[in-house]
């Protein structure tokens, strides 16, 4: 699932907040958040503060392919 699925799954179950609500809590516009989130392209720092504006916590593992083991 992309990010941003996730992202938006995660804005229905805080209450369907819209994109420009998260834009207002994150301080940035509504396009600029929209953009971003058509590319699908967010920073690790980003991703953070979309974490923290949605009261979630950010996880990101590696996992190795040969055994499914998660670092």
């Amino acid at each position: 699932m992309a990010m941003t699925e996730k992202i938006r799954l995660m804005l229905v179950k805080e209450g369907n907040i819209s994109e420009s609500e998260l834009a207002r809590r994150l301080g940035d516009t509504p396009q600029n958040l929209h953009n971003k989130m058509k590319r699908d392209n967010f920073s690790e720092k980003e991703l953070l503060e979309i974490a923290a504006a949605l009261d979630c916590t950010l996880k990101i593992n590696l996992v190795r392919n040969k055994t499914g083991e998660e670092f």
